[in-house]
């Protein structure tokens, strides 16, 4: 990752919080991601598809769209 990217994630390194969860980036497509989040729920790689934050355009990509599962 780049110096600047790092720079607007919200925790750094060093101050993360012992309970952090670790978390799994999908951006593509709309129709990407919402492949991928059926996918993952069938996979069972997440239970249930509340552990999904909403799809939002990505702010770093045009024209693409993003999705957070927190595990």
């Amino acid at each position: 990752m780049s110096t600047e990217f790092n720079e607007l994630l919200p925790v750094c390194r060093d101050e993360q919080p012992p309970n952090d969860k670790s978390q799994i980036w999908i951006i593509g497509t709309r129709e990407q991601v919402l492949h991928t989040i059926n996918e993952f729920y069938v996979k069972r790689i997440a239970n249930d598809r509340v552990k999904f934050t909403p799809i939002v355009p990505a702010p770093f990509a045009a024209g693409k769209y993003m999705t957070v599962l927190e595990r």
